[in-house]
């Protein structure tokens, strides 16, 4: 449970809250307005974390470096088309990352995993959870690389008014239910390793 509420918070901070920010601000003042409220909250948010003294998490400090750059580039060119288009890029690009990580001896899931649980090596090195991260990171990478693939259509085929409409829906929920198969997984692993009810799985929510 600890976990979920962990990995619960930080898609809504990381993922959910800007993506309803923009849609809400799109919808109203436009998409330059949009661009600037995402970029707002994601740096609000590490602010926020950093005065109240907790550790942004690895997803919120991504967010806004892929939103910053979204955004100046966005801006040098004056295309508001460029903006969308790169988060379609960057999905195929950090999708061949986790698909080339499968090569090393850490995964790109066991490389983030300590955002959201407390990893030592022996834990890591467990064969279990070894082959949990690599099925983890082999899921993600189909599912940048098919997010990349139907998005790059739906902004080439759409209007821009449709396009946003359908990625804030489709893609939010992708990603949510993506998440939580990740925790269903990771718990079902927990659990055949007896690491549920223990000191570390409760540490996680602390």
């Amino acid at each position: 449970m600890a976990v979920i509420q962990r990995v619960s918070l930080s898609l809504l901070i990381a993922v959910v809250a800007p993506a309803v920010l923009f849609y809400g601000f799109f919808a109203i003042a436009g998409v330059w307005t949009a661009i600037a409220a995402a970029l707002v909250w994601s740096y609000g948010a590490i602010a926020w974390r950093a005065v109240t003294g907790r550790r942004a998490s690895g997803l919120l400090i991504l967010a806004a470096i892929l939103l910053t750059g979204r955004t100046a580039l966005s801006v040098v060119a004056d295309s508001p088309w460029l903006y969308f288009l790169q988060p379609i890029i960057s999905d195929g690009v950090v999708a061949v990352l986790f698909l080339l990580s499968l090569a090393s001896a850490r995964p790109m899931v066991a490389r983030l995993a300590g955002d959201f649980y407390p990893m030592d090596h022996e834990l890591a090195a467990r064969p279990r959870v070894r082959r949990l991260f690599r099925n983890l990171t082999i899921m993600w990478a189909v599912l940048g690389l098919a997010k990349a693939a139907a998005m790059l259509w739906l902004l080439q085929s759409q209007t821009l008014g449709t396009f946003v409409l359908v990625k804030s829906i489709s893609m939010l929920a992708v990603n949510v239910l993506a998440a939580f198969a990740t925790v269903g997984l990771a718990a079902f692993v927990a659990r055949k390793e007896g690491l549920l009810g223990s000191p570390r799985w409760v540490l996680a929510g602390t």
